[in-house]
């Protein structure tokens, strides 16, 4: 070997091995490596790194940024971070200390924050994504997320072929490879007596974004027990909402298989809506019961009595799901007698004035039917609005957070330019039309928008349309017929605190 090439070959082996201390010094401040352990870890990289041509070939530009941080090309390296990443039975056990010492919420901090340092969370990539208010809904472009216009496509993509994993939520993915699964980590949970676990979504859709799922693989179903879990683990997690999908094809979520819940630190929405009318069930007078001022048929339960919010969620969903109104359009089960209706829980925990808690349960009324007019669903978004989403509304969006597809970065870039040069509207974009006229009305006379106008009447546009979707959704046309449906049930309306004449 020429001297140059000695050089050359001496420089590559320093600065891997730059890299490897500063990864083993950032695995032992947030990894929670043991100093016991290091050697085994250095010499773990090393093997990682001499098997890797891409990283080595790297290594100069990646050394620059250890100890102090770990590029991002190292952080979404899921073999070198589950190298460098605790054992499962490690991080349960801390999260388990903190929780007894903490608090649930404080280990729940940690947890998440040891995801990002692992690189599981995908914190950067969120970061990148499109987020804005308007029209009282929170938009997001998600340019991490694949659109799936064809749902029976993303069911089939929830198999997990080669593995101990009956699906992708199984707790057996966890240190998968194939799934790029070796930095995932989970925390036990125990909802009512049974065995669930945590783990936090690596591409969340809003704050601390996490699913709650059975340790057993059985299909998704809501019924009183699920009540129950919603509230139990809302008691332990105080500063998180849990929900879940209708259990429904069609209306959200495409894991059918495996019962699971969602949830996060985000108030949405939908819980930060007013009350358009009050009830109570005479024998459950310690509860109200809200019809909620929102485009979806929503309702919502509070209590300080837990058990008095099962009853009436309990209660709503028996109703709900036998349900029939021709002169509305609803239809409880299909033609071939499958079910075709039921809700959507959402369990949060309200800190009351005086110190204390109450519980609160939203409830929205689904319904899966489709329709020659409306072949993906009656209760759906209309064609008109596919533009802008065409997935089934699932638990998040319903509640008022919409996760829109990526292509639209590109899409509203471009209606941006046109419209701030004049031009006509893209021919690539004519399924746009309404809201390009829209857009244009909004902006009025103005000669020559500025950028910020234009931007602005877009993104307005855009949560309008999400908006009218919400209204889409619905399975009531108004509050009214809302109202009609909990009088069968036996709800009075309160007026000043007491219950009205109806």
């Amino acid at each position: 070997m020429s001297d140059t090439a000695l050089r050359g070959a001496e420089a590559d082996t320093s600065a891997v091995l730059g890299i490897v201390d500063g990864l083993v010094t950032y695995a032992r401040a947030n990894l929670l490596l043991d100093p016991r352990d290091e050697d085994w870890m250095r010499n773990r990289m090393l093997e990682l790194f001499n098997a890797n041509e891409e990283l080595c070939s790297r290594a100069d530009l990646l050394a620059k940024g250890l100890p102090e941080d770990v590029p991002e090309v190292l952080l979404n390296n899921d073999e070198v971070m589950g190298a460098l990443s605790a054992l499962p039975s490690r991080v349960e056990d801390e999260f388990g200390r903190l929780r007894a010492s903490d608090g649930g919420m404080e280990a729940m901090q940690w947890l998440y924050d040891y995801g990002v340092a692992n690189g599981y969370i995908k914190l950067a990539q969120l970061n990148r994504n499109i987020r804005f208010n308007s029209a009282g809904l929170v938009i997001t472009i998600n340019t991490a997320k694949p659109e799936f216009t064809d749902m029976r496509k993303a069911a089939r993509g929830n198999s997990v072929g080669g593995s101990f994993a009956q699906c992708t939520i199984c707790h057996a993915n966890e240190g998968l490879a194939s799934r790029d699964k070796r930095t995932l980590r989970t925390a036990q949970v125990e909802l009512d007596g049974s065995p669930w676990f945590w783990q936090f979504s690596p591409y969340g859709y809003f704050r601390q974004h996490g699913i709650c799922v059975n340790r057993e693989h059985t299909p998704m179903h809501v019924d009183e027990s699920t009540f129950r879990h919603l509230l139990d683990f809302v008691s332990q997690f105080p500063g998180y909402f849990l929900g879940c999908n209708a259990a429904l094809p069609r209306i959200g979520g495409s894991v059918l298989a495996h019962d699971h819940y969602q949830g996060g630190g985000e108030v949405m929405p939908m819980q930060r809506a007013v009350a358009w009318k009050r009830f109570l069930l005479p024998e459950a007078d310690d509860a109200v019961l809200e019809i909620v001022d929102w485009p979806a048929t929503a309702l919502r339960i509070r209590s300080r009595n837990s058990a008095q919010i099962v009853r009436i969620a309990e209660l709503i969903r028996g109703a709900w799901s036998c349900y029939d109104n021709a002169d509305l359009g609803i239809a409880s089960h299909s033609d071939a007698g499958e079910a075709q209706s039921s809700v959507s829980p959402i369990a949060r925990l309200i800190s009351e004035g005086d110190g204390s808690s109450s519980y609160e349960m939203s409830l929205i009324l689904r319904n899966n039917a489709v329709s020659d007019q409306y072949p993906l669903g009656v209760f759906h978004a209309h064609p008109e609005y596919f533009f802008i989403k065409q997935e089934p509304i699932g638990l998040i969006e319903a509640m008022g957070l919409f996760v829109l597809p990526g292509r639209l970065v590109t899409q509203l870039g471009e209606l941006e330019r046109a419209l701030l040069a004049g031009n006509a509207l893209p021919g690539n974009l004519a399924e746009f039309r309404l809201a390009w006229d829209e857009v244009r009305a909004d902006l009025g006379e103005q000669a020559v928008p500025d950028e910020y106008a234009v931007r602005e009447a877009l993104r307005r546009e855009v949560a309008g349309i999400c908006r009218r979707i919400l209204g889409n959704i619905a399975v009531f046309p108004g509050h009214a017929e809302t109202e009609g449906f909990l009088r069968e049930l036996g709800f009075v309306p309160l007026s000043d605190g007491a219950p009205s004449e109806g």
